[in-house]
């Protein structure tokens, strides 16, 4: 953390000075009151780091150590206007969480960023002409004054535009800082600040830090002015409280007139032309920006750098994916203009190219060997700064920093249908520790990769088998088409199907591949790894019980089989993952030297030790869902954590943990829509590996300097600690609290021995055609003789209406 953020908050609150401006407003840190104390006091607690050691044997909750160090230094090069690095902005603080301009949101913002980012501030003027940073030009997008003030809206013309709401301009500094409260103003995030943080006005937001940097937007001068307002003369009269390193507007006569102004020294403040969508008129040249964008010699004459919309730079199909990147960036650069790019938000869907990975993101933006942008603005500093600190101008990825495993979950499944070979080659690429194969077996005894015994979601077997869906309780409370009433050759002639488990949330993964690549035996899994002797492989059984006994197959006699045959590397890692003790019992014997890994799908919360000495007795981990170490409330924030680690380890179990993904939906909200920061977390908590969806970004993160507590890199990822932000939260916006989950009893463990092969169930399946174990072939086939005969009546039923109308 920085040492001035540490500093400020261990200075007593009577301290701080409050110097009176020329209109008698206290500054500096006039909005500075409890509320916003508490906010940083939240942010200090929250960003407290509780650390881990490389090997990954930590004391619980022991504090990360390190502190960051200068900038990426003199070795790297960059591709931006001066071959600096690309600065962090900081819009409205980090909004991501936070109310947009609110205290906490800046405190965060400097905490969890790399020295130097700018903090934005998005003008606003009062009736009185003084400044506040407000996120929107209409105070009841982004505050309660309408709560506050019902009888304040107005109409008024902006732009050419009439526009209802409440404004600014209708109030006193006085009324905004001492009664309005900001709201977070896009209701998809959090709410549970609104109401908390007062407006605050730039002097504050300067003043935040000893040594400010600030970067001031402009966005509507000619309405302020057209109401006898000016920003030029509120910037003069508050340069004794703070001057901005960055000014910019849309405006083309504001930037020409503030750039004329004698009390702005055009070396410590620089002015930046923005550009709005192309489609936009510019208020001066009543040009649209889709053309000045083409003027920038022009642009030069008085500004030293442009602001533009990303799509400006990396332009978007209607199909989600990126198209080829403009020249933008080398046209400004060469005509002495910076570039800085503006819309990054880590919760807002950008292109599929970047597999929800926010990182990816930005390091097409300053790391893609054509051009770098020379700034970032951004609602989540924290991801911007990881990208350019700590992963960019990495080429060669070196050796893993944190020591735990990454284990993909049904392959590199982010981008391609889960368990296909094209899933499984990413995942080795991508750096997996371990890949992994589910096994399922098939009607005539093929023993394959897929999730689940379910082929509906998986693939498009709905169309194809829909004849032979059952229910199976033994398997699954819903209905389904299950692996072992089909063969082999039957599930080759299916397509797999990319799975989306956030699709209600409007995330979609990879549509272009939802349908690539194609599944693999296990002995074909297995060639796959032995050509990678690095990578190890984690084969999961379930079911075995129901296989032997109702279906006559023998999948633990399969695997076994396979794994002979394989003749594996003897240093490759073997997992053999279960819910099932008697399964991982029968592989202690035959396998022992295979890592036995106890599978608890749903979440658990505590493990007493008769528990974890029983399940000692029959694996080396156990794999949990992320719940089980971080505890989420009903609002999506975490409560705690648990003991579940402490427990394992006692035992000397070790704690695998499945969950994991790059949506922003897949994690709770105090991890900052950033899929590095959840990561860090967890590893405080001790964990021993990570099972994801999305190799590439554990892997990258797990390569990061910023990983290692001891690095000198500027910027090094800071745990959350569980549970603190949702006590900051006020008790009444908050749901009743879900009743704790009961701990796990030995009889939750321990299974009962698995049953003999049943192998006359294999045969009276197969004699009997069974379908599924409800319906005889002989019955669907009879369906099918009868779709068919429906069908051919059809088309000459229309072909007999045809002939008559001719």
């Amino acid at each position: 953390m920085p040492i001035f953020f540490l500093h400020f908050l261990q200075t007593p609150f009577e301290s701080f000075s409050f110097s009176e401006t020329p209109h008698g407003k206290k500054s500096c840190f006039n909005p500075i009151n409890m509320e916003l104390l508490i906010g940083f006091l939240l942010i200090h607690s929250s960003l407290a780091k509780h650390g881990y050691t490389i090997d990954n044997k930590p004391p619980r909750r022991a504090r990360l150590q390190g502190t960051p160090g200068p900038g990426p230094g003199p070795e790297k090069k960059w591709l931006t206007l001066h071959g600096r690095e690309p600065l962090v902005i900081a819009q409205g603080g980090f909004p991501g969480l936070f109310p947009d301009s609110s205290g906490a949101g800046y405190a965060a913002a400097i905490a969890m960023s790399v020295p130097g980012t700018l903090k934005y501030c998005n003008l606003q003027l009062t009736k009185d002409n003084l400044g506040i940073c407000l996120a929107d030009v209409k105070l009841d997008n982004c505050t309660n004054v309408a709560t506050k003030f019902p009888k304040q809206q107005r109409r008024y013309n902006i732009n050419g535009h009439d526009v209802d709401g409440w404004f600014s301009l209708d109030f006193t500094i006085d009324e905004i800082i001492k009664e309005i409260s900001l709201l977070q103003n896009i209701f998809s995030r959090a709410s549970v600040f609104d109401s908390v943080y007062p407006p605050l006005s730039p002097d504050s937001v300067f003043g935040i830090e000893p040594i400010g940097k600030l970067w001031l937007n402009v966005q509507n001068d000619a309405f302020w002015s057209s109401h006898q307002l000016s920003v030029i003369r509120y910037i003069d009269d508050s340069k004794e409280f703070f001057v901005a390193d960055y000014i910019s507007s849309p405006e083309i006569g504001f930037l020409k007139a503030v750039g004329t102004s004698k009390t702005l020294d055009p070396t410590k403040t620089k002015f930046v032309f923005r550009f709005m969508t192309p489609d936009e008129v510019e208020p001066t040249y009543k040009e649209t920006y889709g053309t000045l964008v083409k003027k920038l010699a022009m642009i030069k004459t008085f500004a030293s750098g442009i602001l533009v919309p990303k799509d400006y730079i990396w332009p978007v199909g209607k199909d989600g994916y990126l198209k080829t990147a403009t020249t933008l960036v080398a046209d400004a650069h060469r005509e002495g203009l910076a570039v800085y790019a503006l819309g990054f938000a880590s919760d807002v869907f950008s292109s599929y190219n970047y597999s929800y990975d926010p990182a990816i993101e930005y390091l097409h933006f300053v790391d893609n060997s054509q051009f770098a942008v020379d700034g970032l603005v951004t609602e989540f500093p924290g991801s911007a700064s990881n990208a350019i600190a700590c992963l960019a101008q990495t080429p060669n990825p070196g050796p893993k920093v944190a020591n735990a495993l990454i284990i993909s979950h049904n392959g590199a499944s982010m981008d391609y249908p889960g368990c296909t070979d094209l899933a499984y080659t990413k995942a080795i690429s991508d750096g997996a520790d371990i890949i992994d194969c589910n096994v399922q077996m098939t009607k005539d005894g093929v023993a394959f990769c897929l999730d689940s015994a379910d082929l509906l979601g998986k693939t498009n077997a709905a169309m194809a088998f829909m004849d032979r869906s059952t229910t199976i309780p033994e398997i699954q409370p819903k209905s389904g088409v299950f692996t072992f009433v089909v063969t082999w050759t039957e599930i080759k002639s299916v397509k797999p199907l990319i799975q989306n488990p956030f699709q209600s949330g409007g995330l979609l993964r990879n549509p272009k591949s939802k349908n690539a690549g194609k599944f693999l035996t296990l002995p074909e899994f297995l060639d796959l790894a032995k050509k990678n002797s690095s990578t190890g492989i984690l084969i999961g059984i379930q079911h075995a019980a129901y296989l032997a006994s109702k279906k006559g197959l023998d999948i633990i006699g399969s695997v076994n089989a396979a794994l002979k045959n394989a003749k594996l590397d003897p240093n490759q890692q073997v997992l053999i993952q279960s819910d099932d003790t008697s399964v991982l019992e029968k592989f202690k014997a035959s396998s022992p030297a295979c890592r036995r890994v106890l599978l608890f799908s749903k979440p658990i919360s505590h493990a007493p030790k008769p528990v974890t000495d029983n399940i000692k007795k029959y694996a080396d981990a156990v794999n949990v869902v992320k719940e089980s170490i971080v505890q989420e409330s009903k609002i999506f924030f975490s409560t705690g954590s648990t003991k579940i680690v402490e427990e394992m380890h006692a035992a000397n179990i070790s704690v695998y943990v499945s969950g994991f993904s790059t949506e922003t939906l897949s994690m709770m909200l105090d991890f900052y829509s950033d899929p590095y920061i959840e990561l860090i977390s967890f590893l405080a908590e001790g964990i021993d590996g990570v099972i994801t969806d999305n190799p590439k970004t554990a892997s990258a993160f797990m390569r990061s300097p910023c990983v290692d507590p001891n690095s000198t890199a500027p910027f090094v990822f800071n745990p959350i600690k569980p549970g603190d932000y949702l006590a900051q939260v006020e008790p009444a916006v908050l749901p009743p609290s879900a009743p704790p989950l009961p701990p796990l009893q030995v009889s939750d463990v321990v299974d009962p021995p698995l049953p003999p092969v049943n192998v006359s169930a294999r045969k009276e399946g197969s004699d009997s055609g069974e379908n599924g174990g409800s319906n005889s072939s002989k019955s669907g086939d009879r369906r099918l003789v009868d779709v068919v005969t429906m069908s051919l009546l059809l088309i000459e039923l229309v072909l007999v209406i045809g002939l008559i109308l001719c």
